[in-house]
């Protein structure tokens, strides 16, 4: 009686750990999608509909990579990062001096999408090791004076065949780069909203 049972919770919870994986190869194929079009960088404050506000489709910055990632998959960021800011605004970084949220920008900056992240996701060790960074994976540089930047690890593995790459947008556009470690690494996170489409 009880082996069928555990016969069928085996194969269910197998099939849990695919979905998820899944999905993470998923969110990285989105992300190699976006380097498709053509967007400028453009740190711009711009006045954003609410929810599923986007910046102009040519413009934006690191955040907006992984903003537009997620929303291919019901994931509004804004809204989850405003509404979770609201709620626990003392959690987020006091950087920028503000004493309430601003749905235009909060989840366009670097530091409240680590908040977030660690928050909601799954937080993950920082290390030199490669293997420790998988598709769908979310990477927070430093990048010195004070400057945080952010990408999405990829399938595509760099020419030594050492490392997968990162799509990001440091200052050229949404593009595919193999800079894991070219910068300083404080961050590195795995999110999936299981309220997304």
């Amino acid at each position: 009686m009880y082996k069928p049972l555990l016969s069928i919770l085996f194969i269910f919870n197998s099939l849990c750990l695919v979905a998820q994986t899944g999905f993470y190869e998923s969110l990285a194929d989105s992300a190699i999608l976006l380097t498709e079009q053509t967007v400028i960088y453009d740190p711009g404050y711009y006045s954003l509909e609410y929810p599923n506000g986007d910046v102009p489709a040519d413009r934006g910055v690191c955040t907006d990579v992984i903003i537009r990632a997620y929303r291919m998959f019901g994931t509004d960021l804004q809204k989850e990062v405003h509404e979770d800011m609201n709620a626990n605004f003392d959690e987020y970084p006091d950087i920028w001096g503000l004493t309430g949220t601003d749905r235009n920008i909060d989840h366009r900056r670097v530091p409240n999408l680590m908040v977030f992240f660690g928050r909601h996701g799954k937080e993950l060790i920082v290390s030199e090791s490669p293997a420790d960074y998988l598709p769908g994976d979310l990477v927070c540089w430093d990048l010195g004076g004070g400057i945080t930047h952010i990408g999405i690890v990829v399938n595509p593995i760099s020419v030594d065949r050492k490392r997968n790459m990162i799509v990001h947008n440091i200052g050229a556009g949404q593009v595919l780069a193999d800079c894991l470690f070219e910068f300083k690494i404080i961050g590195h996170y795995r999110y999936e909203n299981k309220n997304g489409i």
